[in-house]
């Protein structure tokens, strides 16, 4: 006596095409939820810079700026002090993180007659003020970021650089700090 025990190849099939329908539903909400976990990451990179920046100011830059991100990972007082800001942001001026490109500048330019800063930079060196700004990669987000001098974050749905300066918001966007 000989038993068939199994499944078709019909309810394999079957089985197959509800995974798919099933996949099909949940992959643009997956993809959301990856969108916005990036564009709250380059808000938070914003953040970091702003706080950055203030704390640099009141301790460090004699009541100026920074001129970069990376001297803004200079620690104070040398080797063994804290810098103002983590590593994964000051590798260079223009950093790629969590789908977003963040850079930061400055359009005033260094203040002649400025004291040097207690990390190292030179007397003169600092700025009056900065501006950052996130840019999202191709599927990234939709969202671009900034912050400036004035200590306020802004959004606007583009996928270029906002166009900012020290102390102007950038136009077409919105402060949502």
């Amino acid at each position: 006596m000989r038993t068939d025990r199994g499944f078709t190849l019909i309810e394999l099939l079957i089985v197959v095409a509800i995974i798919g329908v099933i996949a099909a539903v949940a992959l643009p909400g997956l993809l959301r939820s990856k969108q916005s976990a990036n564009e709250a990451s380059a808000v938070e990179s914003m953040r970091a810079i702003d706080s950055a920046q203030a704390v640099y100011a009141a301790s460090c830059g004699n009541g100026f700026f920074s001129p970069s991100l990376s001297n803004l990972g200079t620690p104070a007082g040398g080797p063994s002090g804290t810098p103002f800001i983590s590593a994964d942001m000051s590798a260079a001026n223009t950093v790629v993180k969590t789908g977003y490109t963040v850079t930061m500048a400055s359009s005033g330019g260094a203040v002649a007659g400025a004291p040097a800063s207690c990390n190292g930079l030179a007397a003169g060196a600092v700025v009056s003020g900065y501006y950052a700004t996130a840019t999202p990669l191709a599927t990234a987000g939709v969202k671009s970021f900034g912050v400036n001098t004035y200590h306020t974050i802004y959004q606007a749905v583009q996928a270029t650089a906002l166009s900012m300066t020290d102390t102007t918001a950038p136009a077409g966007a919105i402060p949502i700090q």
